[in-house]
């Protein structure tokens, strides 16, 4: 069974188990290895991806779901060559230590920064609330989605 979803803005025709974790489908099949396993029970946040703009734990949501969809991963964001706006803010805030909860917290970043241009620092807070950081950058990466989002508005 071929499954095809839209994977950062272009057509994919994937050949998978459709019950397969859309995480190992991301990372097995297509290489992308931005998004992370961590629990693999949807708790801790670093493998978050955007489906139709909205935040989901990819190791949790099973391939079919996404058949038909959009799905972005941190690589749509840009590359290490040329980061998108809120990669070169988290990089400007070294928002990263360890660096394995950073694409989970870039994505649910950018699906707030996608509905909310200018939002609060608590609306920042609420929206992260479910990724971990436990290297502890929390301060770090509020700031840098809040300076990403003024960064926008210049």
């Amino acid at each position: 069974m071929t499954t095809t979803i839209t994977l950062n803005g272009r057509a994919v025709a994937l050949r998978a188990d459709p019950a397969t974790p859309l995480l190992y489908v991301l990372r097995n099949e297509l290489e992308l290895n931005g998004a992370k396993f961590g629990c693999g029970m949807g708790q801790c946040g670093a493998c978050t991806v955007l489906l139709d703009g909205e935040p989901v734990f990819s190791c949790i949501t099973p391939l079919v779901a996404a058949a038909g969809r959009a799905v972005r991963t941190v690589e749509g964001l840009g590359s290490a060559e040329r980061p998108g706006p809120l990669q070169a803010s988290f990089i400007r805030h070294q928002a990263a230590q360890c660096g394995y909860c950073i694409a989970g917290m870039m994505m649910r970043a950018q699906a707030l920064l996608d509905r909310v241009p200018d939002p609060t620092e608590q609306q920042v807070r609420a929206q992260l609330e479910p990724n971990l950081c436990r290297c502890g950058t929390h301060h770090r990466i509020i700031a840098a989605v809040l300076d990403a989002a003024q960064g926008a508005r210049r």
